[in-house]
C-alpha cells in the first residue's frame, strides 16, 4: 500500500503508554475500584479495555454484573466506582516521576517548528488530566489542544475526540490528520474520524500483533518516532 508522504497539519496523541510511561498504575487502580465494590474482573478483561473511557466501561460492567438494579441504582453504583477509581489513580500518580516517555517533548517540539499542529487526546476525567500534566509539566506552548472524556458524550472507538481536536485546531480535513496511540482502540477512533494516518506505538498497554490487526498505516517504536515519517524536504 502507498501511502501519502505529505506532513498532516495536525498530530492527535493518545496520553497513557503513548505519551506519558505505561506505570501500570491505570489498570491497577481500575481493578482496586471495581473490587472494593465487589466487582472482579480478570486481567484479560481489563487489557480489553485499555483506551476507552473508564467512565463508561465501569457503565458497562455495572449494567452487566448488577443486572437487578433499578436504573438510578445502576447508575449511583457506577458513580461510586468510578470515584473510588479516580481517587485510587490519583493516589498513585502523586508518587509518580518521569512520566513523560523519552524524545516525546523533541517530538512535539519538532512537529510545531514544521508547523504541524500538536492535540492530546485522553479519556481520563479533567481533573485526572490536570494532575497528569502537572507531574510531567511539558514546556508551555507545545501543546495545541488538549482534548478528556469530559468533552465529549462517547469514548473511544467513536471519533469525537479526534473530531473536537481538528475543531479546535482549526483544522477540516480528516485525512490531513495522524492519530498516535498504543492501543487497538486508538487506531480504531482513527479510522472513524477518517484520519489519514493511524500510527500505533509500542511499548505502550498493546503488544505489535494487537496493533498489527488494528486498522493502522504505520507501527513505530516509540511516539518519539513520529516526526520522522515527514523529514524535511
Amino acid at each position: 500500500m502507498t501511502f501519502d508522504r505529505r506532513a498532516p497539519a495536525l498530530v492527535v496523541f493518545d496520553l497513557g503508554g503513548t505519551t506519558i510511561r505505561d506505570t501500570g498504575d491505570v489498570p491497577a487502580a481500575f481493578a482496586e475500584a471495581l473490587a472494593s465494590t465487589g466487582l472482579h474482573v480478570d486481567a484479560s478483561e481489563i487489557d480489553g479495555w485499555r483506551g476507552a473511557s473508564k467512565r463508561e466501561v465501569i457503565r458497562r460492567v455495572v449494567a452487566e454484573r448488577r443486572p437487578g438494579l433499578p436504573s438510578e441504582a445502576q447508575t449511583a453504583f457506577a458513580s461510586n466506582v468510578y470515584g473510588n477509581f479516580r481517587a485510587a489513580l490519583a493516589a498513585r500518580l502523586r508518587q509518580a516521576t518521569d512520566l513523560s516517555i523519552p524524545g516525546v517533548t523533541r517530538a512535539f517540539q519538532r512537529l510545531q517548528a514544521a508547523d504541524i499542529r500538536v492535540a492530546i487526546n485522553s479519556g481520563f476525567h479533567r481533573d485526572l488530566l490536570d494532575l497528569i500534566l502537572g507531574i510531567v509539566a511539558w514546556p508551555a506552548g507545545v501543546i495545541d489542544a488538549i482534548v478528556c472524556g469530559d468533552d465529549v458524550p462517547l469514548g473511544r472507538p467513536a471519533p469525537l475526540m479526534i473530531l473536537r481536536s481538528m475543531a479546535l485546531t482549526g483544522v477540516t480535513d480528516a485525512q490531513q490528520v495522524a492519530v498516535v496511540g498504543d492501543t487497538r482502540l486508538d487506531l480504531e477512533a482513527g479510522l472513524n474520524a477518517g484520519a489519514g494516518y493511524r500510527i500505533g506505538v509500542l511499548g505502550g498497554a498493546h503488544d505489535r500483533a494487537t496493533l498489527e490487526a488494528a486498522p493502522h498505516t504505520h507501527i513505530l517504536p516509540s511516539a518519539a518516532a513520529v516526526p520522522d515519517l515527514w523529514p524535511p524536504s
